[in-house]
């Protein structure tokens, strides 16, 4: 469990990079890590349960998913101020 979930910490911090990268979000890098942390602990565990599919690419794709979806919710809760 513990290995996996310090995968799933170091995919989401190349995730977290690559979404903030597409989303063109003017981030530093740790706070982009965060972001993908953060969103690999929601896509990959949260749709996880749904898909029992595994391997490193599709935790990848999950947690780039997870992490577009941070971002997406982030810009419109900040744009509201």
């Amino acid at each position: 469990m513990l290995p996996n979930l310090l995968l799933l910490i170091v995919i989401g911090a190349a995730a977290g990079y690559a979404a903030t990268r597409l989303m063109r979000l003017d981030a530093d890098l740790p706070t982009a890590m965060g972001i993908g942390v953060i969103g690999a602990l929601l896509g990959g565990l949260g749709l996880r349960l749904l898909l029992t599919a595994g391997g490193w690419i599709v935790s990848f794709v999950l947690a780039f998913l997870g992490s577009l979806a941070l971002i997406w919710v982030w810009q419109k809760l900040t744009r509201r101020r």
